[in-house]
């Protein structure tokens, strides 16, 4: 089975530039359980075992807690070749309201439930999933380090960063993928240019603009554009749809990214 978009190396693994995203996989506002269980495992299992994707990528706050439990229950024990990307960092209040938390305590609390949440020993990538300037950015980079030495993380990424971020912690943390929206709306980010000069995996997420960069479900022109871009670009655009994830795939493969 080819990857769609080619591949990537990730976190030490070699994986399909085209991700997966799962947010969509809970319910409105990314709050709560999806309205069909069963058709989100589905479309996980599809996406890794009929269409070949193994970049997975999820959060704690998608629910909150909710997807990586799907994640788990689709595919653990995750498969050598699939790399299962979690991120920490977010609170959820409520429906459709995101808050960053970047508290020691907290994000090290985080971490420890998305182990047991996915049902591994370590997160091999682990995103920091907003800087909260309410908290000195030491003492989050410091944390996600810490449990790093510990085992408990194998790599580390950033998202929503800007140049100066990735030029503040790049050295220090060797950043493992940086996270940042693009796409044909969102066109332009500095990151991703540094991205490409540094070596990193550069994730965009919201790849397809929510919904808004297609045109009658054509997702053709949004994703050969962010490959386009490069070899260290692998987009996760996210449904909750298995034919939606078929109509992704096949564009993606019917353009030659393979």
């Amino acid at each position: 089975m080819k990857p769609p978009g080619g591949t990537i190396e990730i976190a030490g693994k070699t994986v399909s530039r085209l991700g997966l995203g799962t947010m969509r996989l809970a319910g409105p506002g990314g709050w709560g359980d999806p309205a069909d269980r069963a058709q989100a495992v589905s479309l996980l299992r599809q996406a890794v075992h009929q269409h070949g994707i193994t970049h997975i990528d999820t959060a704690d706050a998608y629910g909150p807690h909710t997807v990586e439990a799907l994640v788990k229950e689709a595919l653990h024990p995750h498969p050598d070749q699939v790399l299962v990307a979690t991120k920490v960092g977010l609170v959820r209040p409520a429906p459709d309201i995101w808050m960053p938390l970047g508290h020691p305590a907290y994000l090290r609390a985080s971490v420890e439930g998305s182990l047991r949440r996915l049902g591994v020993e370590r997160l091999e990538l682990c995103y920091l999933h907003r800087i909260d300037w309410e908290v000195p950015v030491e003492d989050q980079i410091g944390t996600l380090q810490a449990l790093r030495e510990e085992g408990k993380i194998g790599h580390i990424g950033l998202s929503k960063i800007n140049a100066e971020d990735f030029h503040r912690w790049n050295e220090e943390l060797a950043i493992a993928a940086v996270q940042n929206v693009l796409n044909i709306h969102d066109r332009y980010d500095p990151v991703q240019e540094l991205c490409r000069d540094h070596g990193v995996p550069y994730v965009p997420y919201r790849p397809l603009a929510a919904g808004s960069a297609t045109h009658e479900g054509d997702v053709y022109t949004p994703l050969s554009w962010l490959l386009g871009l490069g070899p260290h670009v692998a987009p996760i655009p996210g449904t909750g749809s298995p034919g939606h994830l078929a109509s992704i795939v096949r564009a993606v493969m019917l353009d030659g990214w393979e």
